[in-house]
């Protein structure tokens, strides 16, 4: 079994190599977990950057949030399974926002990536693989730390 370091290593070099944060949290853990769909990671693609640069939801969170859904998620209409799933994400949410101190792509790495100058300040100032690459780790240690739970 590999360890929660080496797969937040992982992570981090999927998303040096050029996937994006969400991305590369939703690959390390399926990976990990051995799912694999065709989708993946294409579903995730418009998250990065708080969702198409728009500085909302970390892209590392919303590939946390959407690999607990492939995990533990329904294809059912059902209320009790969704609810579930509703739980163990808002779990996530919270702890990502506990350590990192926000959610929110913008406050986490102080730029504005909708703006073409501010975009171009963070890459010059290396915030992505300064700060990123950091919250990418953050995601799937949480997830690691969550799913091997007793009480999941």
């Amino acid at each position: 079994m590999i360890s929660k370091q080496n797969l937040g290593k992982k992570a981090s070099s999927f998303f040096l190599k050029g996937f994006n944060c969400s991305q590369s949290v939703l690959l390390t853990m399926l990976e990990h977990w051995g799912i694999k769909d065709e989708l993946v990671p294409k579903i995730a693609t418009g998250f990065g950057g708080g969702i198409g640069r728009c500085g909302s939801l970390c892209g590392a969170l919303t590939g946390g949030i959407m690999a607990l859904g492939v995990k533990f998620g329904t294809s059912e209409p059902s209320a009790e399974k969704r609810l579930q799933t509703y739980e163990v994400s808002r779990r996530f949410y919270k702890e990502f926002e506990k350590r990192n101190g926000s959610v929110l792509c913008r406050k986490l790495i102080v730029y504005n990536l909708s703006d073409p100058i501010e975009y171009e300040k963070a890459r010059n100032d290396d915030v992505f693989q300064k700060k990123c690459v950091e919250y990418v780790k953050t995601a799937v240690m949480i997830l690691l730390e969550m799913t091997e739970e007793k009480s999941m």
